[in-house]
């Protein structure tokens, strides 16, 4: 994973349907205008179909719109979340205090 966040995911060892996906979110992030349909012709030889190319061009454009959301506010991750980030513990809601946020290993 810290591979791929620091745009090193090539140096990896990843399966065919993982390289083809981390090449088309990095050409949608980097260089969207020039995306073609045989930008996609990895994904489809992959047996992915139009909705599925469609979802993955959501996810794509979600993060990028919410990373820039985010910079442009100068918002900052919490601890937790950044926590969550680092170490791959998942985050769920504790119940037992409203709006609060907290990694699954700490909730009992």
């Amino acid at each position: 994973m810290e591979a791929i966040k620091q745009r090193r995911w090539r140096q990896l060892q990843l399966s065919p349907r993982h390289w083809a996906l981390c090449e088309v979110a990095e050409k949608m992030s980097a260089t969207p205008t020039r995306m073609t349909e045989a930008d996609w012709g990895p994904l489809r030889g992959l047996d992915f179909e139009d909705d599925a190319l469609l979802e993955v061009g959501h996810i794509v454009g979600i993060f990028n719109y919410l990373t820039r959301l985010a910079d442009g506010f100068g918002l900052q991750l919490d601890a937790g979340t950044e926590e969550a980030s680092r170490t791959a513990v998942a985050l769920r809601r504790d119940t037992s205090h409203k709006d609060v946020v907290q990694p699954v290993a700490e909730v009992e």
